[in-house]
C-alpha cells in the first residue's frame, strides 16, 4: 500500500454488490488509497455482532491501482477486525460504512450493522463515518448521499474526530436542503411484529413496525432534519457509562 495517499477502508452490512457500497467506493476515489472489506451478503440488524463459533475466509475480488477489494463470510464487524488485524499494514486514516438502504437515525443505531461497524472502527481509534440513505428501493438513487459523504469524509480527514466518537450520518431521499448537525431523537419502535400463519397453521412473526418519535417537535434531532429535508450527522460515543448516575449508584455501595 502506498503511504503517500490517506488509507481509507470501505465496509456496509447489505453486502459487497450491493449499490450502495459501489457508489461510497467511487465517492471516497478522489480521495485516498482504498481497501474494502465487506459481508459476502446481506447482514442487517447485525449491529456489534462478532462470529465466535465459525472460521472467518476472505478472499480478494477486485485490485487496481489503489484500489483493494476483499469480500469475508462474517458479520460488518468481523470484516473490521479481521481488516485491521490481518490485512492492513498500517492503521487506516478513515473508515466509512454503508451506504446503507435506509434509515439508521433515532435508536436504530443500536441494530445497525452499517454503524456496527463504524463503531469498531472508533474502537480501534481510526475515524469512522457510517452513512444510510433513507430510501429501502434496492435501485435507490445514492448521488446526493455520495455528495454528503465526500464532504464528510473530507473534512474528517482534514480535522479528525475525538478518540471515541463517530459519526452516523443519515441522509433523506431526494433533493437535500443542507448538512446539520443534531442529536438522537428520543423515541422508539413500536408495533414491531406482524403476526401470520405458515403452512401448517403455526404463528409466525415477521419484523414490521414504525417509530414513535417523542420529541417531534425537537428541531435539534435527526428525525426533525431528516423530515425537513436535511442530511443529520450524530455525533456517537462508545463510552456508554452514564456518568451522571454514578454518584447515586455510589450511595448503594456497601
Amino acid at each position: 500500500m502506498s503511504i503517500s495517499k490517506p488509507l481509507i477502508l470501505v465496509t456496509n452490512d447489505d453486502g459487497y454488490q450491493a449499490k450502495g457500497i459501489v457508489t461510497l467506493i467511487e465517492a471516497m476515489k478522489e480521495l485516498g488509497e482504498i481497501m474494502v472489506f465487506a459481508p459476502d451478503t446481506h447482514r442487517s440488524g447485525m449491529s456489534s455482532a462478532i462470529s465466535t463459533s465459525q472460521p472467518l475466509r476472505a478472499r480478494m475480488y477486485r485490485k487496481e491501482e489503489d484500489l483493494t477489494a476483499y469480500v469475508c463470510n462474517g458479520t460488518p464487524v468481523d470484516c473490521v477486525k479481521l481488516a485491521l488485524n490481518e490485512f492492513t499494514d498500517r492503521k487506516p486514516d478513515l473508515l466509512v460504512s454503508g451506504i446503507n438502504h435506509g434509515s439508521n437515525a433515532g435508536i436504530s443505531v443500536l441494530y445497525s450493522g452499517t454503524m456496527g461497524a463504524a463503531i469498531e472502527g472508533c474502537v480501534f481509534e481510526v475515524p469512522s463515518i457510517g452513512f444510510s440513505l433513507c430510501d429501502f428501493n434496492a435501485d435507490a438513487d445514492f448521488t446526493a448521499t455520495a455528495d454528503v459523504a465526500r464532504i464528510l469524509a473530507a473534512k474528517v480527514l482534514q480535522k479528525g474526530l475525538p478518540n471515541g466518537v463517530c459519526l452516523n450520518v443519515n441522509v433523506p431521499a431526494g433533493k437535500i436542503k443542507g448538512i446539520r448537525m443534531t442529536t438522537q431523537t428520543n423515541g422508539k419502535w413500536v408495533n414491531e411484529y406482524h403476526r401470520s400463519k405458515d403452512g401448517m397453521g403455526r404463528d409466525v412473526f415477521w419484523m414490521t413496525g414504525n417509530f414513535e418519535n417523542w420529541e417531534a417537535d425537537n428541531e435539534d434531532n435527526d428525525e426533525w432534519a431528516l423530515a425537513n429535508g436535511y442530511a443529520a450527522v450524530v455525533p456517537v460515543k462508545i463510552d456508554l457509562t452514564a456518568y451522571d448516575f454514578i454518584p447515586v449508584l455510589r450511595k448503594w455501595e456497601v
